[in-house]
């Protein structure tokens, strides 16, 4: 997607790619959402957003050739050793689409979110 989504829901946003990235970003909502059950999806800042207790706890999106993931940058700090091998930016990290997911390393990036939002960290 190279222009800003105008997508109102998660399900809208992710029909805009092409059948390989759609694949990875509903592989990537599901970790989430397994990984924050009580976390509620929106939209944020044009990208797919999961919230919990009224805070913005991980974004996602797609790109032409990655997903990123969006922690917040304490999610990234607490986590800095296990990303080193993929590429990163300010509060985000960028998960190539030629190779799985690390689906480990997500889900423990996410409940390290959720705890934090929980006051449990």
């Amino acid at each position: 997607m190279a222009t800003r989504s105008t997508a109102h829901s998660i399900d809208e946003y992710i029909s805009g790619f092409p059948p390989k990235t759609q694949q990875v970003l509903e592989e990537l909502r599901a970790l989430i959402k397994a990984s924050a059950p009580a976390a509620t999806e929106t939209i944020s800042y044009a990208i797919p957003t999961f919230d919990l207790n009224g805070k913005h706890l991980v974004h996602f999106a797609g790109y032409e050739r990655h997903v990123g993931l969006y922690p917040a940058p304490s999610g990234l700090e607490a986590f800095k050793e296990d990303l080193k091998p993929y590429k990163q930016g300010k509060g985000s990290v960028q998960f190539p689409l030629d190779q799985p997911l690390p689906t480990d390393l997500i889900r423990r990036i996410v409940e390290f979110r959720v705890a934090q939002n929980t006051g449990k960290a």
